[in-house]
């Protein structure tokens, strides 16, 4: 799982964050880089083809195991765009860079997809906590290389050379994918019940012709049944609300998060400064963040481990606008000449970074372990995919505009939208913590 968690976290800076990095040393102004963010789509979207990766058999690769076949024609693909990506110069076309970062991103989304559902049917419920903590870790590590890793090599021999390392890490994956076996998914009765009526559809329309009755079957059992399973293990009054929990408790990370980079940027930091703050240092204490969780959710539950990680977002969303406040003049100099500007002291930096990204070590693992515990076995990449796609196709809809709204009001307006955006989301975690607990033993 640690490598699998490294494998799914290494596209991810390298088609968003890093990208954002390169296409501003390139000279692409504000506005466009906040539309890369739409490239994120690629895993908010992943829904509408997680029915294929949970059911459809791949030829040649079926021998591997559903889970196994999918990772590996997923991470072929990985590798294939971030090489294409490091012969491409944005400066000469953003658009065709954008095209290959979307292709490198659908690949990624797919490799979730199936990673996601392994990672759910390797082992028993109780087990998920642990599951999700050790996913951070590799997740998190990839982070530090494609981060901090990829704008030092960046800085030292040019961003062609940076991708091509990036593509080469992505044998982590391939080799573990190898390796590993194929988990057996455990099917409860309801769930076989359920599966009943699509053998009922086949007989009753035993009149239409074979392709169409097969394929009518094939999109109850793997589209709509998932779907008709959540609700009936959760019922309307629970289940609306924990989809919307779902849907809006990462939106003010990631609004803040697609800015990043191109704040620090501004300020005058440099590549090898961004890269050691923020992408190892910063890296580090999210991984910090995660153990946090890991004795929260332990001792206090999932819950209030899912408060307390909201509160200290809100908090560095908050620290953030006062930073940015504070600096802006270091911002106005380096934007007019930044060649002779100076960059704040870089202990600025290291406080933002400090508290947001142990917020994100404790949110973020106390948020998997939650959607990892709402899923049935029978349907764990279509139904987990439906959770991804739930919280970040809004966030990362409502990320793109960051840049116009950053040009047009500032960086300390904009972090504060980013703080107050999210805080529907406290409402529905409160509702959460006054659930009764044989609901949420029963949802498990």
């Amino acid at each position: 799982m640690l490598f699998l968690g490294f494998s799914a976290g290494l596209p991810f800076p390298l088609v968003l964050t890093t990208l954002s990095a390169r296409l501003r040393q390139a000279g692409i102004d504000r506005t466009t880089i906040g539309y890369f963010a739409l490239v994120g789509l690629a895993y908010s979207l992943k829904y509408f083809w997680s029915p294929m990766v949970d059911r459809l058999e791949l030829p040649g690769l079926h021998r591997l195991g559903r889970r196994r076949s999918w990772m590996l024609l997923a991470q072929g693909g990985i590798a294939i765009g971030l090489l294409a990506m490091a012969l491409q110069d944005p400066a000469v076309s953003a658009v065709h860079m954008a095209l290959l970062a979307t292709f490198t991103a659908f690949c990624a989304a797919t490799q979730d997809i199936a990673l996601d559902a392994y990672r759910i049917e390797a082992v028993g419920v109780e087990w998920q906590g642990a599951m999700a903590a050790t996913y951070q870790t590799g997740y998190q590590l990839a982070l530090i290389c494609a981060g901090a890793g990829a704008l030092t090599a960046a800085a030292g021999f040019g961003w062609t050379v940076a991708y091509f390392l990036m593509a080469a890490c992505v044998a982590v994956g391939i080799v573990t994918t190898l390796i590993i076996a194929e988990p057996d998914a455990q099917i409860d009765r309801a769930t076989m019940a359920q599966e009943a009526r699509v053998i009922d559809f086949l007989e009753r329309k035993a009149h239409w012709p074979a392709p169409l009755r097969h394929t009518m079957a094939w999109a109850i059992g793997a589209v709509v049944c998932p779907f008709v399973d959540f609700i009936s293990r959760n019922g309307l009054r629970a289940g609306v609300p924990i989809l919307l929990l779902i849907v809006t408790y990462r939106l003010n990370y990631s609004t803040m998060g697609a800015a990043a980079n191109t704040f620090y940027l501004d300020l005058g930091y440099s590549l090898r400064q961004i890269a050691l703050v923020s992408k190892v240092y910063g890296i580090l204490m999210t991984l910090a963040g995660a153990l946090v969780a890991g004795l929260l959710v332990k001792r206090y539950g999932i819950p209030k481990t899912l408060l307390t990680g909201f509160v200290l977002l809100t908090a560095a969303n908050l620290l953030y606008a006062g930073i940015s406040d504070q600096l802006a003049p270091y911002i106005t100099a380096h934007l007019a000449n930044p060649a002779s500007a100076h960059a704040p002291d870089v202990r600025w930096l290291a406080a933002a970074v400090s508290l947001d990204n142990i917020a994100n070590g404790i949110a973020g693992t106390a948020f998997i372990a939650y959607m990892s515990t709402l899923t049935n076995t029978a349907y764990t990449a279509t139904q987990y995919a439906l959770f991804g796609t739930l919280w970040s196709l809004p966030a990362k809809s409502i990320a793109s505009q960051w840049g116009k709204i950053v040009d047009a009001f500032g960086y300390a307006p904009f972090f504060v939208y980013t703080a107050v955006i999210g805080l529907p989301s406290l409402l529905l975690i409160v509702w959460l913590m006054r659930q009764p607990p044989a609901r949420a033993a029963s949802a498990a």
